[in-house]
């Protein structure tokens, strides 16, 4: 194994993904390092939501294997890896009927002794991950109570709860409105600076090339494109993959 790849928080050595007559992904060789945020890019198809399911161990690779912290995905008991990495996919259900804070406090639970219930501590770690969406105030409410937008800022306090050294994200700014949008890219671009690893899918090339430091493309035929920002999202790139065009934002 690379030296590189066995310090990186999370790798993917020689990866490939297949499903029903096509080969999303062929053989990715990527170290994801930490204080970096990925954007992960492509049409829709090309496999980006295939690909964070492999990632967080949810999908089994056809070929290759991914590692987290030098060890391999398999050899990590889920509890554990539940700690090293956390999954925002791009639709949440709630899983049982219950208030906001509740649905926040799932978040909690990899670090949570076994048959312990939360503490104060993971109380006031939920809450300010609630505030830090703009849903303070409205801990006590039931969740089916709120809109597409609040369920979905929901969904990313619990990963921000989560609290784990790499964080995979599935459409984040989906359903969300500007303002709310450039928060959270504002926050894991925050987190990223703070040495986390942050992996997430986009549409926009542009806020891709704003927020993030390095792109993972995906063509949807197996190929891919890795690299800095500024070297991976060219006109000719974003074509061919069929992403958002790459344009300056006013906001």
């Amino acid at each position: 194994m690379d030296p590189l790849s066995s310090a990186a928080p999370l790798a993917c050595h020689g990866l490939t993904v297949r499903v029903p007559g096509r080969e999303l992904l062929r053989r990715l060789d990527v170290a994801l390092a930490p204080g970096r945020l990925v954007a992960l890019l492509g049409r829709n198809g090309a496999g980006k939501s295939t690909l964070l399911h492999v990632l967080a161990g949810l999908r089994p690779a056809d070929a290759g294997e991914v590692t987290v912290q030098g060890r391999p995905l398999a050899a990590w008991p889920r509890r554990d890896l539940a700690r090293q990495l956390a999954l925002l996919p791009q639709s949440t259900d709630d899983p049982f009927p219950g208030t906001v804070l509740d649905t926040a406090l799932v978040g909690r639970h990899p670090h949570l002794p076994f048959w312990q219930w939360e503490g104060e501590r993971d109380r006031a770690i939920a809450r300010g991950c609630l505030a830090e969406v703009d849903l303070a105030g409205l801990e006590s409410r039931d969740v089916t109570t709120l809109s597409g937008g609040e369920r979905r800022r929901l969904a990313v306090a619990a990963v921000l709860a989560q609290d784990p050294p790499t964080f995979l994200l599935d459409e984040p700014v989906q359903q969300l409105d500007p303002r709310h949008q450039l928060d959270l890219l504002r926050r894991f671009r925050s987190l990223a600076d703070a040495g986390r690893t942050v992996v997430m899918s986009l549409h926009d090339a542009g806020l891709a090339a704003r927020y993030a430091d390095d792109a993972l493309l995906l063509a949807g035929d197996g190929s891919w494109s890795f690299g800095p920002v500024s070297e991976v999202l060219h006109e000719a790139s974003i074509g061919r993959h069929a992403v958002a065009r790459l344009h300056q934002h006013d906001v």
